[in-house]
């Protein structure tokens, strides 16, 4: 696994006990982020034909979190409860390469959707035109984009290394005091994938909250139809929002200590504010799924039709009776069917209330009527209870 001084870096820095604390809500975090982004995934996939272009990049979204969620989690939940890194530099290289990638195609994906939201919201001649094929186009980009910067470290310009806590693996923050190229490596990364993104994301949903507000106030004084529209792209909005709002707040504790250790002094660094800066950061892979699945009302409206569907189809299959109990319920049924009513069977498919014709013939289909027997001085007559007039059929009723 290295050197002697390499086996120290990736042994814990933190007590057990604070590592079984991170393994434990690791694992909370890992069945959730599982559960969440797969259930999300699955209804895109049943209404994938009535998926708007927008949605794509929720989609998008929860790709890369559950990629982040299967590739992370089962190397840092068994390293945290042994208390050191358990695993060897090749795969500390790899988990530093999956948490980048998937961390920075998060961010520059709900950068790019606040950016769609303010087109369409603010711009709607541009906003309208944004088809499946821009938004194919703009998800692929967002890969590509978090790609140079993962692939960096890899072609030598910054370094991956084991985290300041011991037990997980991310760049090398120690690397600018030791390398300029790192240091340009941490600056770049620091500014094009946090600061151009944070400030992005907030002018795009500033702009449109002065648009909505400034529709509302046009729909409140001329009553425009438009209202329906305004209130879908305010749902729009407020989902997005909460998206990147907890995504960023998770992020940030991390970011803030990571440029402490960069460009500060790294043995002034608490290896627990590191430990608990990227647990929140991985906690990131549960907001999505849970803004969307139960606060978007086509989403969730899908979700229960599936849910129902599923409960349908289960009970079923455990409530089925066998072949016994089976046949017992049908004779059950044509005993019950043979009882005699005015002298005829019980019946809808017999002749009921219908005259004989003395013929033979097969009564044609009947359905039973409703009848009233009225006695007029000592004779007595049945007839239909339709027949009789609104004040009688009242009365009998």
């Amino acid at each position: 696994m290295g050197n002697a001084s390499e086996m120290i870096l990736l042994i814990s820095r933190i007590s057990k006990e604070n590592d079984f604390l991170m393994a434990t809500l690791y694992t909370i975090f890992g069945v959730l982020s599982l559960l969440g982004n797969g259930i999300l995934l699955f209804v895109a996939y049943r209404k994938k034909s009535s998926l708007k272009p927008a949605e794509f990049f929720v989609v998008n979204l929860a790709i890369s979190d559950l990629s982040m969620t299967i590739s992370l989690f089962p190397l840092a939940i068994p390293s945290a409860l042994a208390h050191r890194w358990l695993f060897n530099q090749s795969m500390c290289t790899v988990y530093a390469f999956c948490g980048v990638l998937f961390g920075l195609c998060s961010l520059t994906n709900l950068t790019v959707l606040s950016s769609v939201c303010w087109l369409k919201v603010c711009c709607p001649n541009y906003g309208n035109k944004f088809s499946y094929w821009h938004a194919c186009l703009l998800v692929a980009g967002v890969w590509c984009y978090a790609m140079v910067f993962a692939m960096g470290p890899l072609s030598g310009w910054g370094q991956y290394g084991a985290e300041p806590y011991g037990t997980a693996c991310c760049i090398d923050w120690h690397g600018p005091s030791r390398s300029s190229l790192a240091m340009s490596y941490i600056m770049c990364l620091f500014f094009f994938c946090y600061i151009v993104p944070c400030t992005i994301i907030f002018l795009s949903y500033a702009f449109i909250l002065m648009t909505v507000r400034g529709s509302r106030q046009a729909v409140q004084q001329h009553m425009s139809p438009q209202n329906k529209i305004t209130n879908a792209q305010t749902l729009i909005v407020k989902l997005s929002v909460a998206v990147c709002i907890g995504f960023l707040t998770a992020w940030s504790p991390y970011a803030i200590v990571s440029m402490w250790a960069a460009f500060g002094e790294p043995e002034n660094v608490p290896p627990m504010s590191f430990a608990l800066a990227a647990m929140f950061a991985k906690s990131s892979t549960l907001y999505n799924p849970i803004v969307y699945l139960f606060f978007k009302p086509n989403f969730r409206k899908s979700l229960c039709g599936d849910v129902a569907q599923f409960r349908g189809t289960l009970c079923a299959c455990l409530c089925r009776p066998d072949p016994i109990q089976k046949e017992q319920l049908q004779r059950k049924v044509q005993h019950n069917s043979t009882g005699l009513s005015n002298g005829l069977p019980e019946n809808h498919s017999s002749c009921r209330h219908y005259p004989e014709t003395g013929s033979g013939e097969t009564c044609p289909d009947y359905t039973p009527q409703k009848t009233a027997r009225i006695l007029t001085g000592s004779l007595h007559s049945e007839v239909a209870v339709s027949q009789l007039s609104n004040e009688v059929q009242s009365d009998f009723l």
